[in-house]
């Protein structure tokens, strides 16, 4: 031991002799910079650092994340007849007497998607998450998943309010990954994009949650959502067009949300890509599978965003009122039988907080309560003439229930996707119509959608049996199993039949 300690002793010896070195370096350096650091361009702050990044920190860098990821991100192919309604004896007929001057449609061969994008394998007998616009208006669905092998897709269910779909595929033991509480997702926190953006399959990105809580109006504007939920994840991991369905993911490759959009005065990455919180995309895929739709619940308020300055500025130029800008949702209506009159909200108080979640603007709001189902109950915190009260709100669905609804329950409109209204008889008249309905309120991605029908079509027979009315529709189709056939007409007056499998 002592002959181990003697050898070791001029290690020592040298050691000690460097630190005082070094030390004594550090004060001959400071007495100096205190005679010269008001001449010098840098100031000493004691707090700071290099900005050098000590990669142990984050482990060795992203390889787990992306060797995770990777395969279990697919393409979708979207294969859309929308262009291809017509028959053939009204293509030749349009194509000698054609209008003057409106330029023929070009339509895409039978093997070629009309749009491509990408999803996210969440379980291993091949259930795929993606986005609703992604899949919207497909008549087929193609998924190609990293290794190449191709699937045609079963569209399981859409929901446009937050831009998800749910697709599946016959496969078994496939790479898959698992969602991640999003809620427990900081600023600053690294992150990986994987998808197939601009046709390049399989391309990962690196950046940082950079905001949350972001809502920029995409699903209402742009989108088919009638009551959107937008609360995104906002990302400066480099996300362009493709990259929509693709995987947010942390650096352990758990899912923490959607890639659905960006914000760019080119259509290509400018530093801002939107991702759908995996908590908010977890409930809608859950609702899905488990109930054929969605499970929303619906406070039952018409609401003001009061940090939005010009927001309030029109509200108060249109109403004569002085409402402040701030933080917090002024109540402007409450909807009848809604649990919000039930538990005594009304217009006027200013909603702060729902459970323990601040609520600050439109955004905080739509994800507290659009991730909950009829029959919840929330703790709505809200001021009433500068005092704070709090009220105990059971949640309702659109039409007043508290239970869940499954497809059986759904009417023939929310089954096909469409709502009707009658035709005048003058309407009738002028265009030599015996019968008809004016489609309205088209769901993207339903079973009018596919087959080419749009809002403001009108539809004249239904299995061969002219309609009149919503009655008509629903009397004809309600409890009917099989194939449906649609006579219908289009803007330029072409009549069209197609047909679709009623759902159950």
């Amino acid at each position: 031991m002592k002959n181990e300690l003697k050898k070791l002793l001029p290690y020592a010896m040298v050691g000690v002799i460097s630190g005082a070195t070094v030390f004594g370096g550090i004060k001959f350096s400071e007495r100096n910079n205190a005679n010269t650091q008001d001449y010098s361009y840098f100031t000493k702050a004691n707090d700071t650092k290099f900005a050098g990044m000590n990669m142990s920190g984050l482990g060795e860098d992203f390889t787990k994340a992306a060797k995770m990821t990777v395969p279990a991100v697919v393409t979708i192919k979207n294969y859309s007849n929308r262009s291809a309604g017509r028959s053939s004896e009204q293509d030749i007929f349009e194509y000698f007497f054609g209008q003057p001057g409106r330029q023929r449609q070009q339509q895409k061969p039978d093997n070629m998607p009309s749009g491509m994008g990408s999803g996210v394998i969440i379980s291993p007998d091949g259930y795929i998450i993606s986005n609703n616009h992604v899949v919207a208006g497909a008549s087929k669905l193609e998924v190609v998943l990293n290794n190449r092998k191709s699937y045609i897709a079963t569209l399981v269910g859409t929901d446009p309010n937050t831009d998800i779909s749910l697709l599946k595929i016959e496969e078994k033991g496939l790479p898959y990954l698992n969602f991640a509480n999003s809620d427990l997702v900081e600023v600053g926190q690294w992150v990986l994009a994987v998808g197939n953006p601009l046709g390049l399959n399989s391309t990962a990105t690196a950046g940082i949650i950079s905001a949350k809580g972001r809502g920029i109006g995409i699903l209402g504007s742009k989108g088919e959502a009638t009551n959107p939920i937008e609360s995104f994840l906002q990302t400066d991991a480099a996300i362009n067009m493709g990259n929509s369905g693709g995987a947010l993911v942390n650096t352990n490759g758990d899912l923490i949300g959607i890639n659905s959009a960006i914000a760019s005065p080119t259509g290509y990455y400018s530093g801002y890509g939107f991702a759908v919180p995996s908590n908010l995309a977890r409930k809608i895929v859950e609702d899905i599978k488990k109930f054929g739709l969605v499970q929303r619940g619906f406070l039952g308020v018409g609401t003001l965003d009061l940090s939005d300055d010009q927001q309030v500025a029109l509200y108060n130029r249109e109403f004569k009122t002085n409402l402040k800008p701030g933080n917090g949702m002024y109540i402007r209506e409450v909807t009848a039988n809604s649990g919000s009159e039930d538990a005594g909200l009304r217009k006027g108080d200013i909603i702060t907080k729902i459970d323990s979640t601040p609520i600050t603007d439109f955004a905080d709001l739509s994800l507290a309560i659009g991730s909950k189902r009829p029959g919840d109950a929330v703790n709505v915190t809200f001021l009433r003439n500068g005092a704070e009260k709090t009220v105990r709100v059971v949640l309702k669905d659109q039409k007043g229930g508290i239970s869940a609804r499954t497809r059986a329950d759904l009417t023939v409109s929310e089954k096909i996707g469409g709502e009707f209204q009658p035709l005048s008889e003058n309407f009738k008249t002028r265009y030599g119509l015996n019968s008809g309905v004016l489609v309205r309120n088209v769901i993207d991605g339903g079973e009018l959608s596919k087959i080419g029908i749009v809002d403001n079509y009108i539809i004249m027979e239904i299995n061969g049996k002219p309609v009149n009315s919503q009655k008509d529709v629903e009397k004809i189709l309600n409890g009917f199993n099989g194939n449906v056939q649609i006579k219908y007409v289009d803007e330029y007056g072409r009549i069209y039949t197609q047909g679709f499998r009623m759902p159950n």
